[in-house]
């Protein structure tokens, strides 16, 4: 059984749990981080339009890319603590649910924790980013709260 992890800041661990808890005897487990270009390439263009090539300041993009790569690693390495067994990483960098569901061609399981309003049931609950995978990725999801999920009484059109 292959399983993909999609790990995010914030909630990566309860995507560890559940395979834990759901997929405990998965051969073959990917943790996915995925790294998404935009803020670089925004300090890259500010560096360069606006404060000129001419400065013998060093290009702030450059280290944005240093402190995204090395979280990346710093993650995944925590991820792979966490989960305590042999497991591959996959670090991709592009629009994250596009990457995610790409990644997941082929696999038996995508894990992955709701990137929404956290707050109460409903759809909500995933962002724009979950909603695209959920909606696209070619194998059964799991999808996980971070935390504890709300209680029924959050749901639309139930009086409190």
């Amino acid at each position: 059984m292959r399983v993909i992890v999609w790990l995010v800041e914030g909630t990566w661990p309860a995507c560890v749990d559940a395979v834990h808890r759901h997929a405990p005897h998965a051969t073959d487990v990917v943790l996915l981080y995925v790294d998404e270009p935009g803020v670089p390439g925004l300090a890259h263009g500010a560096f360069a339009g606006l404060l000129g090539r001419a400065h013998s300041e060093h290009d702030p993009g450059d280290r944005l890319e240093d402190l995204g790569t090395s979280s990346a690693q710093r993650l995944l390495d925590a991820a792979a603590e966490r989960l305590a067994r042999p497991c591959t990483r996959l670090e991709r960098t592009g629009r994250a649910e596009r990457e995610v569901v790409a990644a997941a061609e082929g696999a038996d399981l995508l894990v992955l924790a709701r990137d929404g309003d956290r707050s109460r049931l409903g759809p909500h609950s995933l962002g724009p980013a979950g909603r695209f995978v959920v909606d696209h990725v070619p194998c059964p999801v799991l999808l996980v709260w971070p935390e504890t999920a709300p209680d029924v009484t959050t749901l639309p059109g139930v009086a409190p």
